[in-house]
Order: structure tokens, then C-alpha cells, then sequence
């Protein structure tokens, strides 16, 4: 929220804004006295300046230490900065924080990353093709299966113009009349209709009956059923090729071998959003690519035939087809099932702004989930070990408290270790010599009991191989590592290599532009040296000598000036896009020729 704070200290008021008083006693331990102390020094406005690039971070990053712009080629140094000649000493930089509850002005960032990111995949732009938008695309919406009845709000009509804020009538929530309670005598239907702030929706009907156990476990097994997924799906695309007489596509490896594969594969943006419930469903953006055989790594059409119903049935397919069964637990020795739940959603995406889906609808769909977690859940917490987890699990407390002490549970360590004196022993020779005798593998006559050639090249081979991780005795450990995020330990917001354009390609532009972005500023001050002046990402190196000096703004008053900056920059962007908006509207009703 902005603060009703003027951001620069007035001669004539009584003090920093309309609102504040400073007649004295100013209290400098309040935001108000704090924002008064800093806003009346003579390098304010240096450092509002200085700390634009973290303004709207809630809790921003301090570093310390040196700064030297190099010329590659002669090893001159063009420019050298200390954070000690800096306002505050430090540098701030921002979080970078997705989450929207955590720093909002981050996860806004993020958002709009986000969103050009996962846009570029089916229209084209910021280095991906524009071809794209000519490929077959879909919009699929994969959920979990049900773990038991829990309350929801079913709206079949909706009469509403605004989904965000509907008030429609729904109907009953768990409308039975041959059930009345449950085995655990609780009643298991429900006749409210429930209103979309009601607290109970994602509420079991009965904790007892709910199997927090498998939703868990489903929650960490689900990154594995979208991949297992999406290869049923190509398997199904190739074999809808091979029966249309479309072969398949040689590709030469990075080893220099000939390889066949199929001539079509998909490329996908994955977002993971929790339901009130607590288990994850995922939102999908999956295009059809073909393969170029002399590039296989460049983005081409799919061959001619191919169109969204077939993409569509593919991935029905799958969905319908993929389960599969975890390994065995003491809990549960046949495993859990892991397989979609029975709502589907696929909807093909139209690219000309008339459809029912649309490219920028569906990218700023998923763009907002993006930057949410667990809060629909009513849990928020950071990561959980021994000492914290009793805070939050309990095996006789509400929903989430159970779906945590079932992550903490069956994460739990399941194998002893063996003494060492039952341990199964390798065979060892007997010491001592033998008659002389000949290796058969190298030809090595030795009369020891084993060749020690050939013990050697074993051994040498070993040393050779890379250290691999020990794996865990339980494969359900990780749901601990997970429990505060209820058993998902997959990230948020994923893409195909060959979808779109990697975040850091984005982060990249972005820096290049605020680094050029005062270009004619420092036209006007042609006797300073300024490293923005020389930094050449051809001839010129940035050497950095940075420590972590700590996290957070100084006082309370410096947080409140500079995120009311960014808020009023934020709203005067906001403002200048709208308008924007606007004029292109106004342009475009006034060119088009009326009937």
C-alpha cells in the first residue's frame, strides 16, 4: 500500500507531507520521525536515486565492497567504485522473491517474466521464432484424483460477467439421501451452498475418512506423472504419424552417430497451482514442434496433417492411459497409485484474440500462478526440520497439520543399519602362493591366487568413475525436505528447452537497458567517469569484490520512503500503459470503416 507520505521534505508545510507534524519532539524510532530524518539530509535525493533498483523490495540484499570497470584489452582500469563512498555504504539490490506474499514488487517482476516468457512460446518473439504461432497449441488443465469428499462451491451456470467475482448461485455441495454419517459417525453430505470466500471449501467432509497419506505422496510423485505424461503423449503422435505414412526424421547425435526419431515432439510451459485441499494441479501450454533434420535443435512446423484435435486426443490419451505405483513402504508394502484425476480440461488455443482461449489470456493465467505457493492452503512457513516441525504437525489437528505430519511421517528413515558382524562378506583368497598358473583374461602367469594385473585395471577403471550420491534407503525422504510445501518439491513455473526463452535471457536485457538507460544524463556531465559510459561487453569487464553486509533496509522510515517511490512509479507506469492502451483503441476504432 502507498504511504500518504510527500517523498521530499516541504519549506513551506509543517514538516515531511501535509499530513505529518514536526513540531518538535520528532521521534526519530518511529517510520514517520525515521522517513523525517532522512528525507531533511542534503544526499536524499542520492539516495532515492541510489536505491531505485531495490526501491519496492521489501527485504532487499545489502552488499559491501569494490567495484572496477576493466579494459579487456590493456588491462586499464576505467572506472573504480567503493561502496564506502555510497549512501549507506552498501548497495542494495532486490530479492528476487516470486513469491507475492513474501516482496510483492519482486514477485512482479516475476510475473511479467512470467508472462513474456511463456507468450514468446506460442506467438513468437524474444528470440523465438514467429512461426510459432502457426503450430497447433492447447491449453490443458491436469488435476488430482480425489482423496476423499471435501467442500466445494459447483456453479454449473454461470450468469456472471466476471469470474473473479462471481456471485452466482451454486449448487449443493454434497447432496446424498441414501448417506447420512459416515463410519466415523460424522455426517458425510453437505446441503450449504457454499459462497467462494466461505472458509471450509477444500475442507475434508470427515478428516478421518481423508487420505492425507496418498495426497502426499501424490503431491511427490506428480512431476513424475506429468513427464511420464508427456512421453506417452509423443508416443502417441508417433504412431498417429507412422500410420499416416510420415517417417521418420535422421538426426546426427552430438557423438557423430545417425539417429531416427519420430518427425513430431511437444513443447510445453508447466504451471503448478495448490488447491484449497492442498494437492497440486497443473496448467499446461504445450505446442506441436517438428524436427529439422539438419538442426534438430531449431523450432520448425510440424508436417502438414497434423492439427490441435490430434494434439488434443494425444494428450486425452495419456491422461487417461499413465498410473502408475510407488516403490514399497512399511506403511503401505503394495505402494500408493499415482495416476489424473477425472477432470481433464483441454482447450485449444486461438492466436487471433477471438476465441474462447487466447494466447494473452492463458499467458497471464499462468503467469499469476506463478508467484503463489501454499497460501490458498492457509499454510505458510519456510523450510522444517526437527525443532520447528511440531509447530505445524500434528496428527489430530485440521487438514494441513495432517498433511504435514504425513509428510514427516513417511519420510522417516525405514532401515536399520546392519551390525557389522552380520554383514555378507566378499571372498577373499587365501594368503600365501599357489602353483604357478595363467590368467585367462590377460595371459599373466603369477602364482598368486588372483591375477593382480587384472586387479589393477579393475581398480583403475573404479578410481576413474564419478562419485555418485548414496541413495537413500527410503525414497520417501524427500517428503520431509517438502513437508511445508505439503509433499511438492517441484518448482512452480517449468518450460521445455525448446518452448521460449530462459529467464536469465530476459534478466540480461533487462540489466543492459537500465545500464543504458541514463545515456543522455550523463551527455550533460561529460567530466565524469561513469562505468555505464564504458561498459562494452566486448571491450570492457566488470571486477567485483562484493560481500554479503546483511538483508533488509536500515530503519523502518527508509523502507517506507522508498517503497512509496516505487508505488507512485509503479502507478505512474500503470497510468502511462492504460493510456497508451487507450490511444491504440481510439486509433484502431477510428481506422476501421464503419459498415
Amino acid at each position: 500500500m502507498a504511504s500518504t507520505l510527500d517523498l521530499t521534505p516541504r519549506t513551506s508545510a509543517r514538516g515531511v507531507g501535509s499530513n505529518a507534524d514536526t513540531i518538535p519532539p520528532v521521534y526519530a524510532y518511529t517510520a514517520a520521525g525515521s522517513a523525517f530524518e532522512r528525507a531533511t539530509r542534503p544526499d536524499y535525493f542520492g539516495w532515492l536515486e541510489h536505491v531505485r533498483a531495490a526501491a519496492g523490495c521489501t527485504r532487499p540484499i545489502r552488499l559491501a565492497g569494490q567495484l572496477l570497470t576493466v579494459e579487456q584489452g590493456t588491462g586499464r582500469v576505467l572506472d573504480q567504485r567503493d561502496t564506502d563512498a555510497m549512501p549507506d555504504a552498501t548497495i542494495y539490490t532486490a530479492c528476487g522473491n516470486r513469491r507475492a506474499t513474501v516482496c510483492p514488487s519482486c514477485a512482479q517482476t516475476y510475473q511479467r517474466d512470467a508472462y513474456q516468457l511463456l507468450r514468446a512460446g506460442l506467438v513468437g518473439g524474444k528470440g523465438v521464432p514467429g512461426t510459432v504461432a502457426q503450430h497447433p497449441a492447447v491449453f490443458p488443465t491436469f488435476t488430482a484424483p480425489s482423496f476423499g469428499p471435501v467442500h466445494v462451491r459447483v456453479v454449473k451456470r454461470h450468469s456472471c460477467g466476471n469470474r473473479k467475482r462471481c456471485d452466482c448461485r451454486s449448487e449443493p455441495c454434497h447432496a446424498r439421501r441414501n448417506v447420512g454419517v459416515c463410519e466415523h459417525g460424522r455426517p458425510a453430505v453437505c446441503w450449504a451452498r457454499h459462497e467462494p470466500g466461505d472458509v471450509v471449501l477444500g475442507q475434508p467432509l470427515c478428516l478421518d475418512c481423508y487420505d492425507h497419506d496418498h495426497q502426499v505422496v501424490w503431491n511427490l510423485y506428480s512431476g513424475e506423472l506429468w513427464h511420464r505424461t508427456k512421453q506417452a503423449a509423443e508416443r502417441h503422435l508417433a504412431k498417429l504419424a507412422r500410420r499416416c505414412g510420415i517417417p521418420r526424421v535422421e538426426v546426427v547425435t552430438a557423438s557423430g552417430n545417425i539417429r531416427r526419431v519420430p518427425p513430431v515432439r511437444l513443447s510445453h510451459g508447466k504451471v503448478a497451482e495448490f488447491q484449497a485441499r492442498g494437492a497440486v494441479h497443473f496448467h499446461a501450454l504445450v505446442r506441436l514442434d517438428g524436427v529439422d533434420p539438419d538442426d534438430p535443435a531449431s523450432v520448425v512446423p510440424p508436417p502438414a496433417g497434423f492439427t490441435v484435435g490430434d494434439l488434443e486426443d494425444a494428450l486425452r490419451h495419456a491422461a487417461e492411459q499413465v498410473a502408475f505405483a510407488t516403490p514399497s513402504h512399511p506403511d503401505r508394502p503394495e505402494g500408493w497409485p499415482i495416476a489424473w484425476g477425472e477432470q481433464v480440461d483441454i482447450r485449444p488455443i486461438s492466436l487471433t484474440g477471438d476465441g474462447e482461449v487466447t494466447d494473452s489470456m492463458v499467458a497471464g493465467y499462468l503467469a499469476k500462478y506463478a508467484t503463489k505457493s501454499t497460501e490458498v492452503t492457509g499454510h505458510r512457513s519456510v523450510r522444517l526440520d526437527a525443532d520447528t516441525i511440531g509447530d505445524y504437525a500434528d496428527p489430530d489437528g485440521d487438514h494441513t497439520a495432517r498433511l504435514i505430519d504425513a509428510c514427516w511421517r513417511i519420510g522417516r528413515p525405514t532401515g536399520t543399519p546392519v551390525p557389522l558382524s552380520q554383514r555378507p562378506r566378499d571372498h577373499r583368497p587365501r594368503p600365501g602362493f599357489v602353483d604357478r598358473w595363467e590368467c585367462p583374461d590377460c595371459g599373466t602367469h603369477t602364482r598368486y591366487p588372483a591375477c593382480p594385473v587384472c586387479i589393477a585395471a579393475r581398480q583403475a577403471t573404479l578410481d576413474a568413475q564419478p562419485t555418485s550420491r548414496a541413495q537413500a534407503t527410503n525414497p520417501y525422504a524427500r517428503l520431509r525436505r517438502w513437508a511445508h510445501m505439503l509433499g511438492f518439491g517441484g518448482h512452480f513455473l517449468t518450460k521445455a528447452r525448446r518452448y521460449s526463452v530462459t529467464f536469465q535471457l530476459l534478466r540480461d536485457n533487462r540489466v543492459a537497458f537500465r545500464r543504458h538507460e541514463h545515456h543522455d544524463q550523463a551527455a550533460e556531465h561529460t567530466d565524469t567517469l561513469r562505468a555505464v559510459d564504458h561498459l562494452d561487453d566486448d571491450t570492457t569487464l566488470i571486477v567485483g569484490t562484493l560481500t554479503f553486509a546483511g538483508v533488509g533496509w536500515h530503519t523502518t522510515g527508509d523502507a517506507l520512503l522508498a517503497n512509496t517511490a516505487a508505488a507512485l512509479a509503479r502507478e505512474r507506469r500503470t497510468t502511462g500503459r492504460e493510456e497508451l492502451a487507450h490511444e491504440l483503441g481510439t486509433a484502431q476504432s477510428a481506422l476501421t470503416p464503419a459498415a
